[in-house]
């Protein structure tokens, strides 16, 4: 080991490290606010997406304020109106307030482009917000604290990263009515090219979807219902009429867009990914899934299993199987997968199988369901794809004499039902019915009971409790519970003629 003296000699003979500057433009900002001092309606092709503290110099981000603050009051914003919120003893470079004032005013350019400095300005905020971000990364890395997990700090990162990728940007604002009117076309000609010819994602179950437009973007849907009625199956079924419609288009720069279904992500909270494999090759070969586990099949069932799996290998699903996950990982996922693979519907299997992020929520449950709920919404807002999150319902449904769901019934109802645009209930009477069984030696009740079974056999009712953009009311779905498979019910008056 080299001498203590050597290494300080060593270090001290090395020429000092460059000190680099954060990203900034002072001219830039010179330049804009003489612009907004000389004519106010400079101030408004920038107000949308700039605001002080996206400006280096902090004089600045005072000039920047007090301007906005006389615009918005109705107030006209000069180097003499401003002068007087200004303390007169600031020295600027040399020069008082008032010489400073004058001369951004004097050196000011047209407004004409005042815009091209606001953006310059604010992408240069990015670039310091991405180093402040990496700073927090390394700092909080060296000196992390013990409760403080490194997958928590990269989840944290991950959320800092993508609110400055969403939020980098200068639309918005007020825009011509035939902008407005292309965006509406635009949306008709998708819903046009899309199967079902639907403002949102077709279900591929039609009924359902000519009651709710399919699922729209943004929207938060609850699926609820009692253990045995089939919520996972359906949610399965939906997952993967979605992932098989999906068509993408390649555009001009290179990135694909969903012309139809869509890529889906799948949080299975309860099942491993093998038993959600299973339950899809067995709905669309129709061999039993407990056949399939116990290898109880045929040499073409093999066959037919192995087409399907060929055919399957290439759907736009992903499955995420790790139990226990908290509100905030999941979020973290969601954003991943939408960056690297796409995303157009997440799943969730189900709501109360998540945790909140913070402590003090984990000791109330009403309280740490509302956290999910709101941060699920948020969620869907911010990725703008729909989410279609499964619920259990309480016990008090088996004490009723109608066993039919209520928006009551959910568990802690509360933040569910409010946070929801749409809440779905799935009921199968067909479940009550078997448990009603009577003994065969109560004949006359055996025969009413035998008369009823064909009327609830293989029938399911999806309940639409709530929704925001549409109607309420039931859609009667076909459903084969030895396969879990959900589909439209052919209907008497839908049936071909019989000759």
């Amino acid at each position: 080991m080299a001498p203590v003296e050597s290494v300080v000699r060593k270090q001290a003979e090395e020429p000092a490290p460059l000190y680099r500057a954060a990203p900034h433009n002072i001219e830039a900002e010179q330049a804009l606010l003489g612009a907004i001092l000389v004519n106010n309606e400079a101030f408004y092709r920038v107000s949308d997406f700039l605001n002080p503290e996206h400006f280096f110099e902090p004089i600045h981000q005072k000039i920047y304020q007090l301007a906005r603050d006389l615009v918005r009051a109705g107030k006209t914003a000069t180097p003499v109106t401003l002068k007087t919120f200004l303390d007169a003893n600031i020295d600027i470079g040399g020069m008082t307030v008032s010489q400073y004032l004058a001369r951004l005013a004097a050196e000011a350019t047209t407004i004409i482009n005042a815009e091209d400095y606001g953006r310059t300005v604010y992408d240069l905020f990015i670039r310091r917000s991405l180093i402040t971000v990496g700073e927090d990364m390394v700092n909080v890395a060296y000196d992390a604290p013990v409760d403080f997990a490194p997958r928590s700090q990269i989840e944290d990162a991950e959320r800092r990263l993508y609110e400055l990728a969403e939020t980098g940007r200068y639309d918005g604002g007020f825009q011509r009515f035939g902008q407005a009117l292309t965006t509406a076309i635009d949306m008709a000609a998708h819903a046009f090219q899309r199967d079902g010819k639907l403002s949102g994602i077709a279900t591929g179950l039609d009924d359902l979807d000519r009651m709710m437009g399919g699922l729209q973007k943004s929207d938060l849907i609850i699926l609820a219902g009692r253990p045995g009625m089939g919520k996972t199956a359906l949610a399965t079924n939906v997952a993967y009429n979605v992932a098989q419609a999906w068509r993408g288009e390649v555009k001009p720069d290179g990135h694909t867009v969903t012309v139809n279904g869509g890529v889906v992500g799948f949080f299975s909270l309860e099942m491993s990914a093998e038993q959600l494999a299973t339950r899809i090759i067995s709905e669309q070969t129709a061999i039993p899934s407990n056949q399939i586990r116990r290898g109880n099949i045929t040499e073409s069932d093999f066959e037919k299993i192995k087409d399907y799996s060929i055919e399957l290998q290439n759907l736009p699903l992903y499955v995420d199987e790790t139990g226990g996950l908290s509100v905030a990982q999941l979020a973290a996922r969601a954003r991943r997968l939408k960056r690297q693979r796409g995303l157009d519907l997440l799943v969730i299997d189900y709501l109360q199988l998540l945790s909140g992020s913070t402590k003090r929520s984990s000791e109330n449950r009403v309280q740490e369901i509302t956290e999910i709920t709101t941060k699920l919404k948020a969620l869907a807002k911010e990725l703008n794809v729909p989410i279609l999150a499964l619920s259990q319902l309480s016990r008090q449904v088996e004490s009723r004499d109608d066993k039919r769901p209520q928006l009551s019934d959910l568990r802690e109802s509360g933040s569910i039902e409010q946070d929801a645009d749409v809440v779905l209930f799935v009921y199968r009477e067909e479940y009550y019915h078997v448990m009603r069984k009577p003994l065969e030696s109560e004949r006359e009740k055996f025969a009413a009971w035998l008369a009823d079974s064909d009327k609830y056999h293989g029938k399911a009712e999806v309940i639409i409790g709530k929704q925001r953009h549409g109607p309420t009311g039931t859609v009667e779905l076909q459903f084969d519970g030895a396969v879990t498979r959900f589909s439209s019910l052919a209907r008497a008056d839908h049936l071909p003629e019989r000759m």
